[in-house]
Order: structure tokens, then C-alpha cells, then sequence
């Protein structure tokens, strides 16, 4: 017997000529906590069990039978109430690793070992675990470090203030690394001093560019991470993982890295499509990608930047009303909603976040006095990371600046001194972080005259601009520079009411997000 995920030594099964085309096995509660089964230890029912595209789920004696390939991972969806083993980086253990000749040679990291045949009994162990209706769950966009100054840059800009932070778990969008895969271990060494259990997306900059198709990118990930997709539920949220990358492989001419496309695989969509089906239509589904779904219509979409299957996706989502999806890449933040016309018939708007980076941009910018570079990304908002608050089928985020108050939500840009004859003509700029369309934003002066609501118009934001030309380097010198400002998605501007009385003044700015939360700001400027 082989426990899955605990590396134990397997039992002497079937040459690999001889090897069954499926694999047997089971789920089962491990009372003591030695990660194997041992008897009396009773089965898990109705735990969903899958290869990567076929879905089976265990017998009233947890017990299941699968279709399993030369190269495949199995793995089981963490059940709600129920734990399953964790590394020592807190990284959860729900699976399999099947590769009896182990990952081909020349992927230029270290890939899986051979596993060798496949046990007689692939076997799962789960622990009882209280999961409430009400937690909450911490969310990076691509950390992106490409050196181990960059992991402690990470580890000092985010990792501190959220050491014992009281959250079920975190997710990790994609991008944990700039390609140099050797880092996935001190990354994970720094994120596990949160104290939570972490769930990880693969991301463009994850995988192995010398392999020579998508089939063997994910190699190094699928060593340390296990199954690039996979679902696993906490209380009544149902989260499904996909990996959206597809890589084009090395240049067969030299080795060197090859494109990359966004796209989902007919084994993934069918994944998808099994397990909802064993969902009740009044759950929460919470999908996590890397590639966004769809770019802002100011945006211009790269090549790679596509997601065919995107519509396919929505047809299968339709008949669950409360969904939500996550992605990063795009080192921009910014939420869209899904409808009808994109494929998505449920009664309510499918929301998608493009969420913040963790990294900014790319941990560029001018250092502060700790030599901790400010990172801001192109639309002008800072780095940082997101809380989300469930509540049976019901969410919301928070969005949170690194090494900022929680009340730092929004930059207001407008002049130190203004005429008072010309306060109408003065427009003001209000960049609000995790604003979407669904935001209001209002400004009034001095905490007397009436709230004034702003208008939603996409800007460059004029603090990042100055930022950029203060780093800008000659052409000559060498090393990465901030991006150019792009239009923000998330900037509102109006203009000060007229004539004000002359004095030092407040401008005050409130927004209310799609959630109901309300964050203030103020500004203080001189009328002349």
C-alpha cells in the first residue's frame, strides 16, 4: 500500500508490461495520524477522486477505480470538514505522483524521481477538521522573484505583517517565481511562516522552458506542488484550480524558451463539467487561473493573451448562480463581470479579479529608507495582497497595500495651491486601488458643502508616471526599468466645486465598493 503524498515506500506491484490500465485505491480517515491505513480505520464516502480529467468518486466503503496513463498524478478533492497531510512548507498533500521512468532528462531543473509501478492501492488519508460557514483566505498575485534577494524582499515587504494572520488558507496565483525554479523551496520556506496551509496556481514563469511541449513544462512544479489542476473545498466553498498556461515548447533550433498561449484542455473542461455536477446549485464556486479571462477594453491583448475556451467554461459554470474567479499576470488590477453575451446564463453576473501583484512591478522602483523599492505597478496601485471574507455563498475582498494601514485604499491627486477662481477648473484625480465599475466615488471639501460624485475615466496615474522618470536610467546602462502608465481601470476624476473660501482646506474622498464597504481619504490643499 502507497499513501499517497507521504513518499512512503511502495509495496512490490505489477511490472510495468503487466500494469493495470487503472488504479485502485481508497480515502480513509487516518485516526492516528501515521498517513497510512491501517485496519479498523474506516472509509471516506462521496470523496471525488480524479486523474486530471476523469472524476470518480468513492463507494460507501471509500473505496474508487480509475483510469490512470504511464504519466499521470492522482489526486482526491479535499472533502469540507476534512484535512489532509501537509509538508513541512505547509503545502497540502492530496496526491499522487505516477511516473515509473520519472521526468525526462535536460529540463534544467530537477523534475520527479521514478515512482516506479503502481501500487497495489493508491490510498488517500484525510483528519477530521471543524470548517465554519465564515473564514477568510489571503490572496498573492505573482510573487515573481528571480533571486534569493528578491525571495527576502518578499518575505520583508509582505511575509512579516501577516506572520500568525488568522485566515484558513492562501493562494498563490501563478508567477511564484521568475523562472528560476530553484527558488519554489526558499519561497515556500518564507510563505510558510504565515502559519497556513498554501494552495499554489502555475503560472508562464513556473514551468521547465527547456521541455519541448506543455506535457513536460510542469515538472519541476509537479515536484514540489503536485497537479497543476485540481479542486479541493473548506465549509461550503468549492475551489477549482486550472492551469490556463499552454506552453509551445523550446525552439527546436537552439533549446531556447519558446511562446506561450492562454488557453484550457478538453481533459480540463471535462474535469470541470464532473465534479460540478456533484455540486448543489446553491454553493459558491471559486475558480483560480493565472491568465485572466478577458483584458479591460483599453487594453491592448498581447499575442499570447487568449482564452478559446473561456465561453466554454462559462456554458459549464451557468448552472451555478454564485461564482467567482481569480487570476493575475497582468501586474494591473482590475475586476470584470461576465453576462449573457459572454456565455455565462446564470441569474447573476460571473465576477472576475485581475489582482494585484505581490511583486508590482516586478520589484522595480526607487528603494525607501529600508531599501525596499516602492513597486508600484503601471495603473498606479501599490503592491500588495488581498483578504477574502466568505460567508456561506457570499464574499468579499479587501484589498491591502504592503507596509501600508489597512485604510490605504486610494491616492487622490490634485494640486498643492489652487486659485479660487479657478477651484471649478481643477480637476482631481481619484486612483482607487481595487475600485471597479461597480465603485462610487464622491469628494467634498472641509466636511461642509455636498458630496460631489466623481466619474469613472480611465487615466495614467501622475504619481507613477513621476516615479518612472525619477528611475529612469540612460539607454546605455543596463538592467530591467519600471513600464510605461498605462490607463488606469481604476481612476475617477471630477473637478472642486466653485469659488471656495480661501484657506488651508481638506478634501475628503469617500467610495463604496461592490461589497458595500466604504473607505475614506483626505487631501489636504491650500485655496489661494
Amino acid at each position: 500500500m502507497l499513501v499517497a503524498g507521504l513518499g512512503a515506500p511502495a509495496e512490490a506491484g505489477p511490472s510495468l508490461e503487466e500494469e493495470t490500465r487503472f488504479a485502485v485505491g481508497s480515502v480513509f480517515e487516518d485516526g492516528n495520524r501515521n498517513g497510512r491505513r491501517d485496519p479498523g480505520e474506516r472509509g471516506v464516502p462521496a470523496v471525488a477522486v480524479s486523474n486530471g480529467a476523469d472524476l470518480v468518486r468513492t463507494d460507501a466503503k471509500g473505496r474508487y477505480r480509475i483510469p490512470i496513463g504511464e504519466d499521470a498524478i492522482l489526486f482526491a478533492v479535499k472533502p469540507s470538514g476534512w484535512a489532509t497531510p501537509q509538508t513541512p512548507d505547509r503545502i497540502p498533500r492530496f496526491y499522487y505522483l505516477h511516473k515509473p521512468k520519472g521526468s525526462p532528462p535536460g529540463l534544467g531543473f530537477p523534475g520527479v524521481e521514478p515512482t516506479g509501478p503502481l501500487p497495489e492501492s493508491v490510498d488517500f488519508p484525510l483528519t477530521r477538521r471543524v470548517e465554519r460557514s465564515r473564514f477568510r483566505v489571503i490572496l498573492f498575485g505573482d510573487t515573481q522573484t528571480y533571486s534569493l534577494e528578491e525571495v527576502d524582499l518578499f518575505a520583508r515587504d509582505i511575509v512579516e505583517e501577516l506572520i500568525g494572520a488568522d485566515v484558513a488558507f492562501g493562494i498563490s496565483l501563478g508567477d511564484l517565481v521568475g523562472d528560476d525554479l530553484s527558488l519554489f523551496d526558499p519561497l515556500n520556506g518564507a510563505v510558510s511562516l504565515i502559519g497556513a496551509p498554501w494552495y499554489n496556481v502555475h503560472g508562464n514563469h513556473d514551468m521547465n522552458l527547456r521541455a519541448e511541449s506543455d506535457a513536460h513544462a510542469d515538472e519541476s512544479w509537479e515536484r514540489v506542488y503536485g497537479p497543476t489542476s485540481y479542486a479541493f473545498e473548506y465549509g461550503p466553498v468549492h475551489f477549482i484550480v486550472l492551469d490556463d498556461v499552454i506552453y509551445q515548447g523550446a525552439k527546436p533550433e537552439d533549446g531556447s524558451p519558446g511562446g506561450y498561449a492562454g488557453g484550457l484542455t478538453p481533459s480540463q473542461l471535462s474535469f470541470v463539467r464532473d465534479y460540478l455536477a456533484g455540486v448543489p446549485r446553491q454553493h459558491l464556486i471559486v475558480l483560480a487561473m493565472h491568465i485572466p479571462l478577458a483584458l479591460p477594453d483599453t487594453f491592448e491583448a498581447p499575442a499570447n493573451f487568449q482564452v478559446p475556451q473561456r465561453r466554454e467554461l462559462f456554458e459549464i459554470l451557468s448552472d451555478h448562480p454564485y461564482t467567482l474567479s481569480l487570476s493575475a499576470h497582468m501586474h494591473v488590477q482590475y475586476h470584470q463581470f461576465f453576462g449573457p453575451e459572454h456565455g455565462y446564463r446564470a441569474s447573476r453576473p460571473h465576477h472576475h479579479l485581475v489582482h494585484a501583484t505581490a511583486s508590482g512591478s516586478w520589484w522595480l522602483g526607487e528603494p525607501d529608507e529600508f531599501g525596499i523599492p516602492h513597486a508600484t505597478m503601471p495603473c498606479g496601485a501599490p503592491n500588495g495582497y488581498s483578504i477574502i471574507s466568505f460567508d456561506g455563498n457570499q464574499y468579499s475582498l479587501r484589498f491591502k497595500a504592503a507596509r501600508r494601514p489597512a485604510s490605504h485604499q486610494m491616492h487622490v491627486v490634485v494640486p498643492d495651491a489652487v486659485p479660487s477662481e479657478a477651484a471649478a477648473e481643477t480637476e482631481v484625480l481619484v486612483n482607487v486601488y481595487a475600485g471597479s465599475e461597480r465603485s462610487v466615488v464622491e469628494m467634498r471639501l472641509a466636511n461642509t458643502g455636498e458630496w460631489i460624485r466623481l466619474e469613472r475615466a480611465p487615466r495614467e496615474d501622475p504619481h507613477y508616471v513621476a516615479a518612472r522618470a525619477r528611475a529612469a536610467r540612460p539607454p546605455s546602462s543596463p538592467g530591467p526599468e519600471l513600464l510605461p502608465a498605462i490607463p488606469s481601470p481604476h481612476t475617477w476624476v471630477g473637478r472642486l466645486p466653485a469659488n471656495p473660501p480661501r484657506g488651508t482646506a481638506a478634501l475628503e474622498v469617500r467610495t463604496t465598493d461592490l461589497f458595500g464597504q466604504v473607505y475614506t481619504a483626505h487631501r489636504v490643499i491650500r485655496i489661494d
